[in-house]
């Protein structure tokens, strides 16, 4: 047997030791009086004799984490939700049958104590154990050096461990849950309705992406995960609802990298009587609260460059970023000089793409990764926004901003487009280029249309990333750091 396989027997042997006592191994009445850091605020600032003093019985419960044993008496180390507490056990107090149990032990057990408190000699606060009992035996070793694993992925994928022995990723994922019941606060108070809506679809819609393809089998036809909620939501707006958002869960068919994730969390809402300018000063709005209130201040720290969220923040055009980056405004303005400066950078492209198309492609290449300040980027063209207002001074471009930090992309916005005829003919137009191979390209749904007829107020919406959003305010190089179970290939 290999070492752990070794370690995993001998644990089994233990268990069965304690069924032939027939001390219970998996019992559920026990119930804790405390939790780790009530005890310490509570009665870490208590001298020795006012300890000494106390009458007062605690019981906590939680998972060892470390054992120190000295012959007749031990110390070890419980470990809760709130943190870690030191025990310390004799013989002559929990009896014979009470120490024999605890020498049965083993690093990752789960406890439940029952004792007085005192101060050790290293002035560290101890609870005196007089009870003691086995709630749940580990049968698998805890490891040693985890955190510094070569194979990052064995963390994700057994994320029960990460979470039991790296105190900085419940840490993390703490501070998840605070920053989205910071956005959902932000949005209650300014009066935004949160809704749900489907996320099986009949029609993919709401993005240009690659969906999932399920099977309904009582109504025998395929159904789609939702893309986005886009078109759901601004049927909300048909119907009166002016403000409204959803933190949902969108799923996209496509690639897998430290930014993107096939299933992820996203923010979507829409207000009506709004332009994508009023959301610019929303976003910065939003972004500065949620900074003041995880850390007090506009400033953070991403991969090694400090972020300064302070509002206004920049507002530049896409070919503006690309002027800042080698491009002559000359060689943008055709398609013919667009595809001359992405070979003369050695950019891979399809000949066949629009000039609008390729444009974004390029400005993803040469300037996304350098926009490190909050930047609103603007001035995109009508082709790869099927569903935003087309901007009255330019046509050719919509009213919409895409917002970049720390070198990606964090958020999407626009005037919406309420116009039925002309959203009508958008669609037809991306589902002719989808017949004609362009699975990213929009499906035609009549019944979108049809809700617009009836009449939707001019509207702006957005879209931010919370997983890219939890990424920036924990300074996480990789999405898989910031979802719990993150999409892996099946264990060999």
């Amino acid at each position: 047997m290999d070492d752990l396989t070794d370690q995993v027997e001998v644990r089994r042997q233990k268990l069965e030791k304690l069924r032939e006592l027939r001390i219970p191994l998996y019992p559920n009445d026990f119930k804790p009086s405390h939790v780790s850091s009530r005890i310490i605020a509570e009665f870490g600032s208590l001298s020795e004799d006012q300890l000494s003093a106390l009458t007062t019985t605690v019981s906590l419960a939680g998972r060892i984490m470390s054992i120190r044993s000295f012959g007749k008496a031990s110390f070890f180390h419980l470990q809760d939700r709130e943190g870690r507490l030191q025990v310390y056990v004799r013989r002559d107090r929990l009896g014979e049958e009470g120490y024999r149990l605890f020498q049965s032990l083993d690093i990752g057990d789960i406890v439940g104590v029952r004792g007085h408190l005192f101060v050790t000699k290293t002035k560290e606060l101890t609870v005196a154990a007089h009870g003691l009992g086995l709630l749940c035996k580990c049968l698998r070793p805890l490891p040693e050096k985890w955190h510094g694993l070569a194979d990052v992925e064995a963390r994700y994928r057994r994320r029960y461990v990460d979470l039991m022995v790296n105190r900085e990723v419940r840490e993390l994922f703490e501070k998840r849950s605070r920053i989205i019941r910071l956005i959902r606060r932000f949005f209650e108070e300014r009066d935004f309705l949160e809704v749900e809506t489907p996320m099986m679809q009949s029609i993919p819609g709401g993005a240009a992406a690659r969906p999932f393809i399920t099977h309904h089998n009582a109504l025998n036809m395929d159904l789609y995960l939702r893309v986005a909620p886009e078109l759901f939501l601004k049927r909300l707006l048909v119907g009166g609802i002016e403000r409204v958002f959803e933190l949902n869960r969108n799923f996209r068919n496509e690639g897998i990298s430290v930014r993107h994730n096939p299933e992820f969390t996203m923010l979507e809402f829409y207000q009506a009587f709004a332009t994508y300018e009023d959301l610019m000063s929303l976003t910065e709005e939003l972004f500065a609260t949620v900074a003041k209130e995880l850390a007090g201040s506009l400033t953070l720290s991403y991969g090694g460059s400090a972020i300064d969220l302070t509002p206004p923040w920049r507002r530049l055009t896409l070919i503006g970023a690309l002027e800042e980056h080698g491009a002559k405004r000359a060689e943008l303005e055709s398609l013919e000089g667009l595809q001359a400066f992405a070979r003369k950078r050695g950019l891979a492209f399809d000949p066949g793409l629009p000039y609008g198309n390729l444009l974004v492609e390029v400005f993803e290449e040469v300037a996304e990764p350098h926009l490190i300040q909050p930047t609103f980027v603007v001035g995109y063209p009508l082709e790869v926004s099927p569903l935003a207002r087309k901007n009255d001074a330019d046509p050719s471009v919509v009213d919409r901003f895409e917002l970049y930090m720390g070198g990606r992309e964090l958020a999407n916005a626009f005037s919406e487009l309420n116009d039925p005829l002309d959203q009508r003919e958008r669609l037809l137009k991306q589902a002719e280029a989808r017949r004609a191979g362009d699975d990213l390209a929009q499906a035609m749904d009549e019944d979108f249309v049809r809700a617009l007829e009836y009449g939707m107020p001019p509207a702006a919406g957005e879209g931010i990333g919370i997983d890219r959003m939890v990424m920036l305010f924990t300074d996480s190089p990789s999405i898989r750091d910031v979802v719990l179970f993150p999409l892996l290939r099946p264990e060999r």
